[in-house]
């Protein structure tokens, strides 16, 4: 028999692409389906779309809530989920017809989480493989997959192209008020997995509009994606120490890049924090295991990271 599984969508400002993705989703070969929309204050005409979606279609519920972000909006339907597996699609994009079916299937016994590949779209005609083409997967255990979260390969920070089995995601909840809040909550759940599935079966479509939540921060916001990593470091000291020095090298890569856009928008105050920062985290002693571009990098950086920024800019390396 197939399990029940939670779709859970966050909605805000996306009245112009909610149909599709809702559509997308109602029209799943798999049925067994608990659709959560949570309208997070949206003040144009998503209530009520979602409201109409819900008299269509009995296994659709709608929840209203005064705007507290995605990240609160995804807590609330985690609380209300009653799915033995969840997904997350934002309201703005859509997936293939068969991937909830697809993502199902792949779950054995010990495997906790199962990611698929996407596609970036402008529109509503994304290219996805088809069911019968030829795909790879690989298996990983939950250290492996921290390290592919770490250097940003697999298992990246987005949330919306893996499927969970509830157990794993646990308590783990997201924070509020964060505008990157994913950051802060996948190294936890892939931490918690047992088992970890990549394919790279394309079977979700990413709309990127110019007016995105990652197109339109600012540096002190951007900065949250630093707060993140330094979490996550504090996570693997604790529970992963093998991934420690993998960790710090990422931190100060995050470091370089934000110093890089601090010395374009001139944030005095950003910055001071930033070297601050390195200076808990020193990276001289990993310097001998590293090879190639990073070495060169992460040795400047740790002579005069000022002058590393600047030399980048200049060359327009990393932006």
């Amino acid at each position: 028999m197939n399990e029940l599984v939670s779709v859970i969508v966050p909605v805000y400002k996306t009245e112009k692409y909610l149909n599709y993705c809702i559509n997308s989703i109602v029209s799943q070969t798999y049925n067994n389906l608990e659709i959560i929309l949570i309208d997070d204050g949206s003040p144009d005409r998503c209530p009520a779309i979602c409201d109409l979606w819900k008299e269509k279609d009995e296994r659709i519920k709608v929840f209203h809530q005064v705007n507290a972000g995605g990240g609160q909006a995804r807590n609330l339907a985690l609380d209300k989920s009653k799915g033995k597996f969840v997904i997350f699609v934002d309201s703005d994009d859509y997936i293939a017809p068969f991937m909830i079916d697809f993502l199902y299937k792949q779950f054995q016994d010990d495997v906790d989480i199962v990611e698929c590949g996407y596609c970036i779209t402008h529109n509503d005609n994304a290219e996805f493989d088809g069911e019968s083409k030829g795909y790879r997967w690989e298996f990983f255990s939950a250290e492996e997959a921290v390290l592919e979260n770490i250097k940003d390969r697999i298992f990246r920070q987005i949330i919306w192209n893996k499927m969970y089995r509830k157990s794993v995601v646990g308590n783990v909840r997201f924070p509020v008020y964060k505008n990157i809040d994913d950051e802060f909550w996948t190294y936890q759940v892939l931490g918690n997995a047992r088992k970890v599935i990549y394919t790279n079966k394309v079977l979700y479509a990413y709309r990127q509009q110019e007016n995105s939540v990652m197109h339109s921060l600012n540096a002190v916001q951007r900065f949250q994606a630093l707060e993140a990593k330094l979490q996550r470091h504090e996570y693997i000291c604790k529970y992963m120490p093998v991934l420690k020095k993998e960790s710090i090298c990422n931190i100060w890569v995050t470091c370089l890049y934000q110093g890089q856009l601090l010395l374009i928008n001139s944030n005095k105050d950003i910055w001071k924090e930033l070297t601050e920062i390195l200076k808990k985290y020193p990276i001289r002693n990993y310097l001998n295991s590293m090879s190639g571009k990073e070495k060169i990098w992460m040795s400047l950086a740790d002579k005069s990271f000022y002058w590393t920024c600047y030399i980048r800019n200049l060359f327009k390396i990393g932006l």
